[in-house]
């Protein structure tokens, strides 16, 4: 294994929280298009291999998401193959490129304590807002804020906010 490449010990079950990160921060999926591209591909893909999404955010030049696996943690490194390779040629074919670099690294997690879980949960919702793009998480499409919203009991939703994210360690210099 290259010394600088992060190590993927997939193989226990719960949640697994992913970063990626383009090729030299370039913002590759910065128009609408391209995000929609990369956030239908992720849901294609987490629900061909088993994979049970709690929260995702797609940036012009990274995303994280926090799954859970149905069956088997192993498959995430086909999820994440399968989401690189086809989102790299789509936006390769669109810029009329060829054996362009896209994706650079990406980072798995598994999160193993409760508290770890809720504060990654309240990080990826409101990376948007993290990262200037929105005021408010919800108010962008390319994330899950407004479908958690929408979707869990409000005591639940006061509660994931009240973690703070600010100590955890994630890849985002993005």
């Amino acid at each position: 294994m290259w010394h600088h490449s992060p190590a993927h010990l997939l193989g226990e079950s719960g949640a697994y929280m992913v970063t990626a990160g383009t090729y030299r921060k370039q913002p590759i999926f910065g128009s609408e298009k391209r995000r929609d591209l990369v956030q239908s591909k992720l849901f294609e893909w987490a629900d061909q291999l088993g994979w049970e999404l709690q929260a995702w955010a797609v940036m012009p030049n990274h995303y994280h998401f926090i799954a859970v696996p149905r069956q088997r943690p192993n498959s995430l490194i086909a999820l994440i193959r399968n989401l690189h390779a086809q989102t790299a040629l789509a936006v390769n074919q669109m810029d009329r490129t060829s054996r362009r670099k896209v994706w650079f690294q990406y980072w798995d997690t598994h999160l193993s304590f409760q508290t770890s879980y809720f504060a990654r949960l309240n990080y990826v919702h409101n990376n948007p807002v993290h990262h200037g793009l929105v005021k408010t998480a919800s108010a962008y499409p390319w994330c899950s804020a407004r479908w958690f919203e929408e979707n869990a009991r409000p005591s639940f939703c006061r509660m994931i906010a009240s973690f703070g994210h600010d100590r955890i360690s994630v890849p985002d210099d993005f």
